[in-house]
């Protein structure tokens, strides 16, 4: 996408955010709930379930900046009949090339009466063959950032946040232990573990179902008020040309907890709203 295209959309966006700050004025928006507190505040690139689209959208701008083959897709909403329009979603792409990495960058909001702020975040390299790094080395990444992993295993490393910490199912993953575990299947024993005794829906199959649908509260606003957790954060690490090598890293942010909290806040902004219009205009007849 040419650089004026560009910058043109981002003003677009800005103006956008602007009428979205105006109606959350009207709406008095409030923060929801989140699962991270604290040290225990996950982010990609910058990007937390703090940040709303304005802030994201920022950093999106500097880490694409100067790259002509970017696409970019700002989504827009509109907050109730004939409300104002806000920015719902944010995706930023790089295609891959035999010398060149691809990347895409995705992160969805909450309207203005919840702050706007990101309920999802996605991050997806797909590494040259020529660079593509060792799984090893992604491991120890990914462990330095984001600590010790919940459960690792499926090429997966899962970090499962429930009362303001990463949740344990035994014993504390090292990176050889977790280097070990990547390959294999998930343990069922730790799956046990994990959901312990409810019968409330396994927050793995949560955020792999929200991967594949379209991120929207409606979409997923069901799964995640029977999931197990408050929150979940996945990487998922694909081998490349060689076993240990990584084609593909996949990093996924899911705030299940913020998802539940905004779609109440905005639910009841909107019938706050609704409520109002609906009154009748009449006025007494002159008697």
């Amino acid at each position: 996408m040419p650089r004026h295209a560009l910058v043109s959309m981002l003003a677009t966006g800005l103006l956008s955010l602007s009428a979205a700050a105006s109606l959350a004025d009207d709406f008095k928006p409030s923060a929801p709930e989140t699962a991270f507190s604290g040290k225990l505040r996950p982010d990609i690139l910058g990007i937390s379930t703090e940040s709303n689209a304005e802030s994201a959208r920022a950093i999106f701008d500097s880490l694409f900046k100067g790259r002509t083959d970017t696409k970019t897709d700002i989504q827009q909403q509109k907050f109730g009949n004939g409300g104002a329009s806000y920015v719902a979603a944010l995706n930023f792409s790089l295609p891959a090339g035999s010398k060149q990495n691809g990347e895409m960058l995705s992160t969805s909001f909450s309207s203005p009466a919840s702050a706007n702020r990101a309920y999802f975040i996605a991050r997806n390299l797909t590494f040259a063959p020529d660079q593509q790094p060792s799984r090893s080395d992604m491991i120890k990444e990914i462990m330095g950032k984001y600590g010790a992993p919940t459960i690792v295993g499926d090429q997966h490393l899962y970090y499962i946040y429930r009362k303001g910490s990463i949740m344990s199912v035994g014993g504390k993953y090292k990176e050889a232990t977790a280097l070990e575990a990547i390959g294999k299947p998930l343990d069922p024993r730790a799956a046990v573990k994990l959901n312990g005794d409810t019968v409330r829906g396994s927050c793995v199959a949560v955020v792999k179902r929200a991967q594949a649908k379209a991120k929207e509260p409606s979409a997923m606003l069901t799964e995640a008020k029977g999931a197990n957790c408050d929150g979940v954060l996945s990487v998922q690490l694909v081998p490349g040309k060689l076993a240990d090598r990584v084609g593909i890293a996949q990093f996924t942010l899911l705030d299940v907890k913020q998802l539940v909290s905004a779609a109440a806040i905005d639910s009841a902004a909107l019938a706050a709203g609704l409520s109002e219009s609906a009154m009748p205009k009449g006025s007494a007849p002159k008697l």
